[in-house]
């Protein structure tokens, strides 16, 4: 991968090509994936990594993956167009097709947590017009099955120099970036589903939150860039949750200002949402921090706090 730009000079606009495969299905695996500019043509990042013994639909959504987290390091502001020979893919990430598969929903959703939801746009390409990133995939599951990582010195393909990738051959190393505390996504585990969908749910497009993805043992819910899965499979034991034992207590949520908070308020408690601590409302958190307390149904505490 290449070294990240400065947002403020990279494009505003960026294309993904993201490929990947498998020799074996399952067998030896690898991705690749280039962040374009869409004006110039030119190669901005490439990445590419064998993947062990893994499926085609697991390389492919990999790459996919590298590709768009490519496209954030560049410009997190950025409109990204992702091209993939995948039709799977697109149709997956476009919500046109359900995701049965329990690996593939855990790998579009950590694709749609990349970027805001409107910031992606899919289209489906021939592999004739995705000869790139099928060499980079290419490289990959060359270096997995010779036991080597995929080494971008040694690649077919090259970033060209330009105003927006600095130059660091005579440079020292770079030290690390400092990590950043950054919410990836909350999976709460419900008794009832429906029930879930209908209040904790609702609540959480109510908030801005978009459906990202839906199958018969679960929701998920993708924010600005973490996303929130509600979910009730067959390991979600029959003992009812209580906020007050130890563990994650409630979830605080920003709700708008005051007026858009008590709006909420009012219509959460119509949908079987109990409002606790009624007589401190809307101070229970301090006489500077206007919120409301909600109790779901099945005892899941949710704070909704004005800006």
């Amino acid at each position: 991968m290449n070294p990240p730009t400065d947002a403020a000079t990279a494009p505003t606009h960026l294309i993904v090509e993201a490929d990947g495969g498998s020799r074996g299905n399952p067998g030896v695996a690898g991705y690749g994936a280039l962040v374009r500019d869409p004006d110039s043509g030119e190669l901005l990042a490439i990445d590419a990594a064998p993947l062990g013994i893994a499926s085609n639909n697991v390389a492919e959504y990999s790459g996919l993956i590298a590709g768009l987290t490519m496209a954030r390091d560049l410009n997190p502001n950025a409109m990204v167009r992702a091209r993939l020979d995948s039709k799977l893919v697109v149709e997956q990430m476009t919500g046109r097709w359900k995701i049965k598969n329990a690996d593939m929903k855990r790998l579009a959703m950590e694709a749609h947590a990349v970027l805001p939801a409107h910031q992606v746009s899919y289209e489906w390409i021939p592999r004739e017009k995705n000869k790139d990133a099928d060499l980079l995939s290419n490289e990959a599951m060359d270096a997995g099955a010779a036991g080597t990582a995929w080494v971008e010195a040694d690649s077919a393909l090259s970033v060209a120099s330009s105003p927006n990738t600095p130059d660091t051959t005579a440079s020292a190393p770079a030290a690390p970036p400092r990590r950043l505390g950054r919410l990836h996504h909350v999976e709460i585990w419900v008794p009832d589903l429906a029930r879930a969908r209908d209040t904790l749910g609702w609540l959480l497009t109510e908030l801005g939150y978009e459906i990202s993805g839906e199958w018969s043992e679960g929701t998920s819910y993708q924010g600005a860039g973490e996303y929130i899965v509600l979910e009730h499979g067959s390991d979600v034991t029959e003992a009812a949750h209580e906020r007050r034992r130890p563990g994650m207590n409630h979830l605080a949520f920003y709700a708008g200002p005051r007026e858009a908070v008590d709006a909420l308020t009012e219509d959460a408690v119509q949908r079987g949402f109990t409002l606790m601590f009624p007589d401190r409302h809307p101070y229970a958190g301090g006489r500077r921090h206007y919120a409301a307390y909600l109790e779901s149904p099945d005892g899941f505490e949710v704070e909704l706090v004005a800006d």
